[in-house]
């Protein structure tokens, strides 16, 4: 957890190495669990079909795509160097011209961020503290992973949606001790966000 908060802090002197800390915590969560995930472990593919039967929590599931759309439909209407910023710093990391393999890569770093963040990090905090502070903490945290250059007004923004949708996913998590729905969550969210991106960078 200490080296995960660590590289999340790397981003303040431009070393960019807080994408790492998901890695650290996928490793971690698995060394956790020895020879694989069991039940209660947080990743338990087997009860995902029950926990998303459960009307209630699709409420908390939907949420940050819903944060996705008034975040990019108020950014377009008062901060369009936005799109520009959050294009900058997904590029990195996703092929934004090939739609199988975007898919694919939103998939892959949906589930990665949901093991490392929830399923291992929140869920240790969630031992010492309690539920809201470790989500809290996890959210902060995460958010401050996906920090990068640019206009503070901008950036703040973009922080300030990040954290409120890892505080969503982490309640997903809470509530189905599940990081597959977490992960569900998560994937959506950020294809409501990537399908919006496209839409107002045509529009350019």
């Amino acid at each position: 957890m200490l080296v995960m908060g660590a590289l999340v802090f790397t981003n303040f002197f431009g070393l960019s190495a807080a994408g790492y800390s998901v890695l650290v915590g996928v490793v971690f969560f698995f060394v956790d669990q020895g020879r694989g995930p069991t039940e209660n472990s947080g990743l338990e593919i087997k009860r995902t079909g029950k926990d998303l039967a459960n009307g209630s929590v699709w409420v908390w599931i939907a949420m940050p795509a819903v944060m996705n759309l008034i975040c990019m439909g108020l950014a377009k209407a008062v901060m369009p160097d936005f799109i520009g910023h959050v294009l900058a710093r997904t590029g990195r990391f996703l092929t934004f011209r090939q739609w199988p393999l975007l898919a694919a890569q939103l998939i892959v770093s949906a589930l990665g961020e949901e093991i490392a963040w929830r399923a291992f990090f929140q869920r240790q905090l969630t031992k010492a503290f309690p539920a809201p502070a470790a989500i809290l903490a996890t959210s902060a945290l995460f958010a401050l992973g996906h920090l990068s250059g640019g206009a503070v007004p901008v950036v703040a923004y973009d922080l300030i949606f990040v954290a409120a949708n890892s505080v969503f996913y982490g309640m997903v998590f809470h509530k189905t001790n599940n990081a597959w729905v977490s992960a569900l969550s998560h994937w959506i969210a950020n294809g409501v966000g990537i399908l919006f991106l496209f839409a107002f960078a045509a529009e350019s």
